[in-house]
């Protein structure tokens, strides 16, 4: 759907449901996709972007803002349809596109023999095909200019795409998973790489940008910048406090995920029925969530972030 005049909203349908993965065509003098989703959808996603009315052969870059599998899954199934494609990707990431066995054994710990159901084949992206994207670039498409913005926090190669102009900021997951018609947002934190005192960082950063709105890949515009960004901000270190006193007492991984989704489930009860609790599982799984707590503080000796002051 068209969410602005050049900027078409595409939804991947994951695992057969709505409002779960979004992908943002820009229509612009350079046509650019910022996410591609995983390898799983894309069909759907040429689909989408010929309901947009265009050519998918006409797309000339791929704006990934990490390379997270229902990020960036797709990006080298798309090279290998369209070779001209250019994908912009962080420095730190850029390696795991070109080679992606890496990517994949982290994968398939966490996914394990879903992985293929999930996201599909995950094909390398080609050296010349990558653009390493810098902190503050400037990417001119036309009428639009996006800024590259480092975001870590979530992943160390996280980058967000910052319409200075009109006040539009394309998130990844740093701005968290809020979905349609909810004012509620929650925190990703799926293991190995989540950073409590990055993320805290990366927000702020948002903030003084002054976006606004929020293009959340899980899923769709936001306003109300500021307040979701406390939200997130306040639920992310929540959240942490309850997976550390859980692991602190000796409660297995999976006993705590269920604490998570209690909490979670009490809160998004004003919103909605089970079917939204469930939604916000498959969108950011509440169990892969407290594992990346786990390895988080694991790597800190059993310590922890702080809440900001």
């Amino acid at each position: 759907m068209w969410i602005d005049e050049d900027i078409f909203l595409i939804d991947h349908c994951h695992l057969g449901r709505p409002e779960i993965i979004a992908s943002y065509l820009v229509r612009d003098e350079v046509p650019a996709l910022v996410e591609v989703g995983p390898t799983r959808t894309v069909e759907r996603l040429l689909r989408g972007i010929e309901k947009a009315g265009m050519d998918p052969r006409d797309l000339q870059l791929l704006l990934v803002t990490h390379i997270h599998l229902d990020h960036a899954g797709a990006s080298g199934e798309l090279v290998r349809r369209f070779p001209h494609l250019k994908v912009y990707v962080h420095a730190v990431g850029a390696p795991h596109l070109q080679d992606p066995s890496r990517l994949i054994r982290s994968a398939q710990k966490i996914f394990g023999d879903d992985l293929d159901r999930l996201w599909g084949e995950v094909v390398p992206v080609p050296p010349e095909a990558i653009h390493v994207v810098q902190d503050g670039e400037r990417i001119r498409l036309g009428r639009r200019t996006l800024v590259a913005v480092d975001t870590p926090g979530h992943a160390p190669h996280h980058v967000v795409y910052w319409d200075e102009e009109r006040g539009d900021v394309f998130t990844g997951d740093i701005a968290g998973v809020s979905l349609p018609g909810v004012h509620y947002v929650r925190p990703p934190t799926p293991p190995p790489d989540l950073d409590l005192e990055s993320w805290s960082q990366s927000l702020q950063r948002l903030r003084l940008l002054r976006p606004r709105r929020l293009l959340l890949t899980h899923y769709g515009p936001k306003g109300d910048v500021m307040d979701l960004l406390d939200q997130l901000e306040e639920r992310l270190y929540t959240t942490g406090r309850l997976v550390k006193e859980g692991l602190e007492k000796g409660i297995r991984e999976e006993e705590i995920a269920e604490q998570v989704k209690a909490l979670a489930a009490q809160e998004l009860r004003a919103f909605g029925g089970e079917d939204l609790i469930e939604r916000y599982d498959i969108a950011s799984s509440y169990l892969m969530n407290v594992q990346g707590y786990i390895r988080y503080y694991a790597k800190r000796s059993g310590g922890g972030g702080s809440p900001p002051s």
